[in-house]
Formats: structure tokens, sequence, C-alpha cells
């Protein structure tokens, strides 16, 4: 008796619709982690034109949240190594709930300005809904989870649980902010 996959594309030829999958999933990958951690360097580091931990502190401290150093530091990481974590394909569902986590808070801050840019809330709800994306479908074949044992099949249940868990730490931090 032959094993057989269940996987609706296995068997399919290498240009298959499951390569093309990959290929989009790595360029989406590689773009958002790009944008994600440019922000954590901009918030942690002052790179590209950003106000580094200080600057930053004191505008976390300003929008209501306690310790804005602090806070500063723990957006900073997670901008930075969620966003390194999406572009390397590594853990990524925990990577995702990282960036989602930041989204969420950052959409709680900026809802009132509309939904436009300069300060509207699109970029940063594009950004949470791709990071949660990721997270439902894996990182695709193009990924260092794809030769993690534990990961290399990703499973949709790993990115319903990182999303549960942005939610949950992302209401935390915004019901202890003023």
């Amino acid at each position: 008796m032959a094993f057989r996959s269940r996987h609706p594309l296995a068997g399919q030829a290498p240009d298959s619709s499951a390569t093309a999958f990959s290929a989009g999933i790595l360029l989406l990958r590689l773009m958002l982690g790009l944008i994600m951690m440019a922000h954590g360097a901009q918030k942690l580091f002052g790179w590209f034109g950003g106000a580094g931990i200080d600057g930053t502190g004191k505008g976390f401290t300003q929008l209501g949240y306690p310790a804005g150093k602090v806070m500063a530091v723990v957006a900073g990481l997670s901008e930075g190594l969620g966003g390194a974590g999406i572009f390397l394909g590594l853990l990524t569902p925990l990577a995702a709930a990282a960036v989602l986590g930041t989204m969420i808070n950052a959409l709680d801050v900026t809802w009132d300005g509309g939904f436009f840019a300069p300060q509207g809330v699109e970029f940063t709800l594009l950004i949470a809904v791709t990071a949660a994306a990721l997270a439902l479908t894996g990182p695709g074949r193009h990924a260092v989870d794809h030769y993690l044992p534990v990961l290399r099949h990703h499973r949709v249940s790993y990115g319903i649980a990182a999303i549960v868990l942005a939610a949950v730490a992302s209401c935390v931090v915004l019901l202890i902010r003023d």
C-alpha cells in the first residue's frame, strides 16, 4: 500500500501553484519584515529619522502608557525582532504575533486620526492584517521554519494561537494604559 499525501497540492509539478504560493508569501514576508525591522530600529536606535528610546519613551508617556521608556523598548523589540523573524521565516507564528500585538496597540492610539494617511490607520491596519494572515498561512517553503522539524509543516492551530496571544498581550498593555 503506497503512502498518499492528503495535501491538495502534493504530487504536482514544481511550477505548480504551491511554488507560486511560496514565492508570493516570500515576497510578502521580506517586505513586511524589512518595514518592521526599520520601525523597530527607529524606536530603539533613532535610525531612519526615528526618535530613539528616549524620544519614543516620551511619546509613549504622552499617550498614557506607564514607564514610557520600557514600553519603547518593548515596542522596538517587538517590531525589530518580529520583523526579523518574519523576514527569515523563523518562528513565523510567534514573530507575526509580536508584530500584530504592537499594531493592535498602534491602532488603538491612532484610530481617531481617520482612515487615510498621513494620520490615518490604513497602513497600520494593513500591517496588522498581513501579520495575522502570515500567522495563519505560515511562511511558505522558502523559510527557516521549513528546516525546523516542529515547524516544518505549518498548522493553522499555530496561527490561531499566535493571533490569540497577540490579542491577549495587546489587551493587557492597553488595560494598563491610562
